[in-house]
């Protein structure tokens, strides 16, 4: 029964969002992993006004590695938590020059070995850019997983594990995309709009 409802909220959204692709702009697998490591504490629309300069600035992984920490630090600035970034993103570059001849692996397991990416980052990178069924637990798929009440816990790996059990895995990659989505739009934080919510209906939080 569960399972049926999960997917028939992630199927009314499908069909709400119908052209649903990630907030983040990127040409790469290496962008998007610059782009995710950027977007920590920070929105999308952000890292986007951010990359569309960086990205010109730095097309490799050498040449962040060849630029002082001041000058990327300067350059990302306005991402927040600057410095960490600068550090997390010269640290991925060495790794993927010293371990994968400067590409980002495809494996899943090697992405989340990578300096600065975790489960969420590795997610989504896998799934974004090379297609692997993989569920982000961003903000957005974290609170939405509770209100609407799939689980209750706020701990990102569980809340993988328990949507990848009750979504089938073909619809993995949506399901993120989806509940971000709706998170933005409709479900914010701060003052969800139930009476325009597709799923109010089916969702353990609504009007409450």
């Amino acid at each position: 029964m569960e399972k049926d409802k999960a997917l028939t909220i992630i199927q009314i959204l499908k069909n709400t969002y119908i052209e649903v692709k990630p907030e983040l702009i990127f040409s790469s697998a290496f962008e998007l992993l610059i782009a995710t490591i950027l977007s920590a504490q920070c929105t999308d629309k952000r890292v986007n006004i951010v990359t569309k300069v960086l990205f010109k600035k730095y097309k490799k992984p050498e040449d962040y590695l060849q630029v002082k920490s001041e000058e990327l630090e300067k350059d990302i600035f306005s991402t927040g938590f600057y410095k960490q970034k600068a550090k997390s993103i010269k640290a991925v570059c060495e790794a993927l020059i010293s371990d994968f001849n400067s590409k980002v692996p495809e494996n899943f397991d090697k992405l989340v070995g990578l300096p600065g990416i975790g489960r969420k980052s590795a997610s989504v990178i896998a799934s974004n850019w090379f297609n692997i069924p993989s569920i982000a637990v961003d903000t957005h798929v974290k609170r939405l997983s509770n209100l609407i009440g799939f689980i209750d816990s706020n701990n990102p790996e569980k809340i993988e594990q328990r949507l990848k059990e009750l979504i089938p895995e073909k619809l993995w990659i949506d399901t993120s995309l989806l509940l971000s989505k709706h998170g933005r739009k409709i479900c914010i934080a701060r003052k969800p709009k139930c009476k325009e919510c597709v799923i109010n209906k089916l969702c353990n939080s609504a009007f409450k």
